[in-house]
């Protein structure tokens, strides 16, 4: 299991890189489009889609550093705040990706069967300028996607683009150099076929999140032992973990204490140590403790083991 630490706040220090990468992305999206436009390449137009995803995700890390800097300012109503927009907007974005690459792959095949004449020079040059940004904003990344985990996805997102440009440039090659159109279309599937994966995984996790699915990166069985583990505790039921949004993971749990565990200063002093143990060893600073004594499970029948 992961330990390390991986809540949305641990990368504020990378945002100033993270909006340059931002910028950066959106220049070569616009670049990319108005291309694809003039050169009529559904290679540079799926590219540019992908650029699209990928400044979603942008956005939605910068978005979760603010959330994560600013507290999650808890009202009446909403208790845990506003942590969960994040996987609303990943939602969206994963839907959008999806309809995205089904469309790219629709008009690729029918260009197998009547491909236009395409602009090779200037989808040459369009796909460079896209390469070269994305190998800029990997190495900005580079530091902080060993640190963060929304800088680590970011890092990737960007890695996904520059993969693109190069299908881009190789397409672009053989049209100029040897004017085989399809290498337009076959270069737009492959670009599809790397958005399919990202979409559909990215679509996982937040079925995860909403049905408040245990964290991949949080062993259940590991976590019990660890409480079982620990001086004055004898047993542990009703233990849940989830995630209110991506590396924000919350645990309650029913700890039936030893016998001798008889005086508020004991108890205090289990609630610290199962509180140290959880933040430290798992990553969960959001705990809540129900102790009880032995037998008091037997009196509840809303168990959920």
């Amino acid at each position: 299991m992961n330990r390390s630490h991986s809540h949305t706040g641990t990368g504020v220090q990378h945002r100033s890189r993270l909006v340059i990468v931002l910028i950066l992305t959106l220049v070569v999206l616009a670049v990319e489009a108005i291309a694809a436009w003039i050169t009529g390449s559904l290679a540079l137009l799926a590219d540019a889609g992908h650029m699209l995803g990928d400044t979603a995700g942008l956005v939605m890390a910068l978005a979760a550093m603010s959330i994560a800097q600013i507290g999650s300012r808890p009202e009446s109503r909403r208790t845990f705040g506003y942590h969960r927009t994040e996987i609303l907007a990943a939602a969206l974005n994963g839907l959008v990706l999806l309809a995205l690459s089904a469309w790219i792959a629709v008009h690729a095949i029918q260009r197998f069967g009547d491909s236009p004449e395409i602009d090779g020079p200037l989808m040459f040059i369009a796909g460079g300028i896209g390469l070269l940004a994305n190998v800029i904003g990997l190495l900005l990344l580079r530091q902080g996607a060993q640190e963060s985990l929304n800088v680590r996805g970011a890092y990737l997102e960007v890695l996904g683009d520059a993969l693109g440009s190069v299908a881009v440039i190789l397409a672009a090659a053989l049209i100029w150099a040897n004017g085989w159109y399809l290498a337009d279309p076959i270069a737009s599937l492959l670009i599809a076929a790397m958005i399919i994966p990202r979409a559909v995984s990215l679509l996982r996790e937040v079925v995860d999140v909403l049905l408040e699915g245990t964290p991949r990166d949080v062993d259940l069985a590991e976590l019990r032992n660890h409480i079982v583990g620990m001086d004055g505790v004898r047993d542990v039921h009703d233990l849940h973990v989830w995630a209110i949004s991506s590396g924000l993971p919350v645990m309650s749990a029913h700890v039936v204490v030893e016998d001798d565990v008889t005086e508020l200063d004991q108890a205090k002093a289990v609630l610290v140590r199962l509180r140290s143990c959880l933040a430290e060893h798992f990553d969960v600073d959001h705990s809540t403790f129900q102790l009880e004594p032995y037998g008091h499970a037997d009196k509840e029948t809303h168990l959920h083991h």
